[in-house]
């Protein structure tokens, strides 16, 4: 079997790999994030050393999940995520821009075995994206949103071929054991109906699908630009959905109450101005009134999921309950008409 540098080597023509510190573990896991630097490979007019960031995969067996959550099913969601990402870095990456900045891809490779897979890219501490933070300010939440706006406007309206046909980790298809979970009322009887309403959207996008604050990469500098990083839920859909879950990564039930409306604000702002920049031929006013609408949506739908999954998580809050009954009371009084 070829040993893991050795893979390295071959798959990105390097003379040599020098292994550095280990980023983090995977999910459940999985494999780990490493840095390294390859030496001998031609980038940017030089041979000099290019430090890389390799995603090392075992996808030899099924592991359990420290919530207790380990299936086939659960596995093969996994394995599918892995090649959902590299297809994003190979067929889309590309498109993204400076406002909205991913690493790039230098080499991937599956293989079958507990050698791994490997997906390497490019280190966004080198470009200048070197702070990684676990509570945001008013100022790096809309940098922020001021990426997935620049990214949900890029790719309005695509085809996500390759991708997840519905992004996001917690859509409903893709999670029936939690769904099995859920205990008996409202929300699970609602849940198909929640999902229905988000799926038939009439303005989609790509939803980057896992748009927390710990997947945002800022600077050290004074800079308002941010990257963002873990593709492996890419997919189409409402990009709302991107919004309402990032802010549940940040805020507490009364700051999300109290911010809202001015995050909101933000976020239609610089997508109007994304889409503006690109040329697109968009109803914007009705884009803005769709995706406001299908808010609470967003947020019904991922409290659904969490109540399955992790029924006493801090994010089943008094803002995300009160903001679920009304999309109830809604979806009720609709079906009465």
């Amino acid at each position: 079997m070829k040993t893991f540098e050795k893979y390295v080597l071959e798959i990105t023509r390097a003379t040599d790999v020098e292994l550095r510190e280990v980023v983090q573990s995977l999910w459940s896991g999985y494999g780990v994030i490493q840095r390294a630097l390859l030496h001998g490979v031609q980038h940017a007019g030089t041979v000099d050393p290019l430090p890389v960031v390799i995603k090392h995969i075992d996808l030899s067996q099924v592991r359990e999940n420290r919530r207790g959550w380990a299936s086939n099913l659960s596995h093969q969601r996994k394995v599918r995520s892995y090649q959902i990402e590299k297809s994003f870095y190979e067929c889309f990456a590309a498109r993204c821009g400076k406002k909205c900045v991913v690493p790039s891809l230098i080499a991937a490779e599956e293989t079958e075995n507990a050698s791994g897979w490997l997906i390497i890219l490019s280190d966004l501490d080198t470009d200048g994206f070197d702070a990684r933070k676990d509570h945001a300010t008013l100022r790096d939440m809309q940098a922020c949103l001021a990426w997935l706006a620049n990214f949900h406007a890029e790719f309005l309206r695509i085809d996500a071929h390759d991708l997840w046909p519905i992004g996001t980790y917690w859509h409903l298809e893709t999670r029936p054991d939690e769904y099995k979970a859920m205990p008996n009322g409202r929300l699970k009887r609602a849940a198909t109906a929640i999902d229905q309403r988000l799926n038939d959207a009439r303005f989609k996008t790509l939803v980057h699908g896992d748009a927390k604050l710990a997947n945002f990469c800022f600077t050290s500098r004074q800079s308002s630009t941010v990257a963002a990083v873990d593709f492996q839920y890419v997919g189409g859909g409402c990009g709302i959905k991107d919004v309402a879950y990032f802010i549940s990564s940040c805020l507490s039930d009364r700051e999300a109450h109290r911010m809202q409306e001015p995050l909101l604000e933000f976020y239609f702002d610089q997508l109007q101005q994304a889409i503006a920049l690109r040329g697109a031929a968009v109803n914007f006013a009705a884009l803005e009134d769709e995706w406001r609408d299908l808010y609470p949506y967003a947020w019904a739908d991922f409290c659904r999921f969490l109540t399955g999954w992790s029924p006493g998580h801090w994010k089943l809050n008094a803002y995300a309950d009160a903001i679920t009954e009304r999309v109830l009371d809604e979806l009720q009084t609709r079906s009465h008409k």
